[in-house]
């Protein structure tokens, strides 16, 4: 190939090596930088913690903001309201704004109960070790008996912990300091403050649905969470927790009656949050107690109008409570819904038997892997509960000494 050559008259250009082309390189639009978020590295949604890291990732890395988490209670509303504490003692530590509703009790009682956080970095959550399991010899006699039973087996991880830290650890022994809790910014609905007047067009529970979305459009606005709104000040998240809806307190009739006369309420009143929840810089999670629905229809509507939904089942007052087998748990946790954020397939958790247990300082969701033998404690239990039921059941029985197990 020839040489190129330049024109007779113009002198040679020297190309620079950093000379300005027209290739321009694809960035990223900027994220908005909030204290207490992160970008999603599946799909670049901004994400805030739960407050309970094994919940954040569960839930893909955390709550998106924008979305709205569904909590079926359990039985006796105890775990499911710690959860809501989790949430929002997360959101004083990271200087959120705040929004509590709630019918029953006063939302400075739930204020007040809120964990103590820990905040020294040397505090960091490690998963519970199982026994380890090895070939090598050991003094326990015990141990050498079934080594070869499990030593070629993998080690079940039973933790749900991701390798980079989001949120903060808390201390549920011990109640949050009122000087840190005073300085969050919280504002509070309390429906016996708030007087609903029946109308002949609207029902009672429509009304009191329609003051709390009301309440909730006003704060948005005034305080700047309009994802509109002039960025004049620095921006910031807020977080709402609305406990126990769909009770008979907030004059919902869901729970009463087979066939609600008011079916519809609560539905039109999460399609109207979800809403706005699009267009602000907030995240809402929403109780609801679920197994004293009738109509299982409409409490399938309800999950699907939420972005996230969870359900909690407490094995208090149940047979499992006393069942060798969930003695290291204190309950079930079921993924009704996951979120379907700027993607066309949502990702499931790799999981779908999770439990949840109360130690004596921190709340965790794990993986539920029961043990592959009972040990002889429960055995000898196991086989005296059959001896004791076949002697009642032999002597309820003249003449006939055969039982069908």
């Amino acid at each position: 190939m020839a040489a190129p050559v330049n024109s007779v008259g113009k002198p040679s250009v020297e190309r620079l090596p950093f000379s300005t082309t027209s290739f321009q390189k694809k960035t990223r639009s900027k994220l908005i930088s909030i204290p207490g978020t992160r970008p999603s590295v599946q799909n670049g949604q901004l994400l805030v913690s739960t407050g309970v890291t094994s919940l954040d990732y569960l839930l893909g890395g955390g709550l998106a903001v924008g979305t709205v988490l569904l909590i079926e209670e359990d039985r006796y509303d105890s775990y499911s309201r710690m959860i809501l504490k989790y949430f929002l003692a997360e959101g004083v530590v990271c200087r959120h704004e705040l929004f509590v509703a709630t019918a029953q009790d006063n939302p400075d009682d739930i204020l007040q109960e809120l964990p103590s956080p820990i905040l020294d970095d040397v505090a960091i959550h490690k998963p519970v070790e199982q026994p380890r399991l090895s070939c090598e010899p050991s003094d326990s006699l015990d141990a050498m008996k079934i080594a070869w039973r499990y030593q070629n087996l993998p080690k079940v991880q039973s933790a749900l912990a991701s390798s980079s830290r989001f949120g903060h650890y808390y201390d549920v022994s011990k109640t949050m300091e009122p000087e840190i809790r005073q300085a969050a910014k919280c504002h509070r609905f309390y429906l016996p403050e708030y007087p609903t007047q029946s109308s002949p067009t609207h029902s009672p529970v429509l009304e009191s649905y329609s003051a709390l979305l009301k309440s909730l459009q006003e704060i948005i606005h005034r305080e700047g969470f309009d994802v509109g709104a002039p960025m004049s000040k620095s921006r910031n998240i807020l977080r709402i927790g609305l406990h126990s809806l769909g009770s008979a307190l907030w004059g919902d009739d869901l729970t009463c009656h087979d066939n609600p006369t008011h079916r519809h309420a609560l539905t039109t009143f999460l399609y109207g949050l979800r809403a706005l929840m699009r267009s602000s810089l907030a995240v809402a999670v929403v109780t609801v107690s679920s197994h004293l629905i009738q109509d299982r229809a409409l409490m399938g509507s309800i999950t699907r109008l939420c972005d996230n939904a969870i359900a909690l089942e407490s094995f208090k007052g149940s047979e499992r409570e006393t069942n060798p087998l969930y003695k290291d748990y204190h309950g079930l946790l079921h993924v009704r819904q996951v979120p379907h954020l700027n993607c066309l397939a949502s990702q499931l958790p790799d999981h779908k038997d999770l439990a949840f247990k109360l130690k004596r300082k921190q709340f965790s969701i794990e993986r539920l892997h029961l043990p592959p033998d009972l040990s002889e404690t429960v055995s000898r239990v196991s086989k005296g509960e059959l001896a004791g039921v076949a002697s009642a059941c032999g002597s309820g029985t003249s003449g006939n000494k055969h039982l069908d197990f």
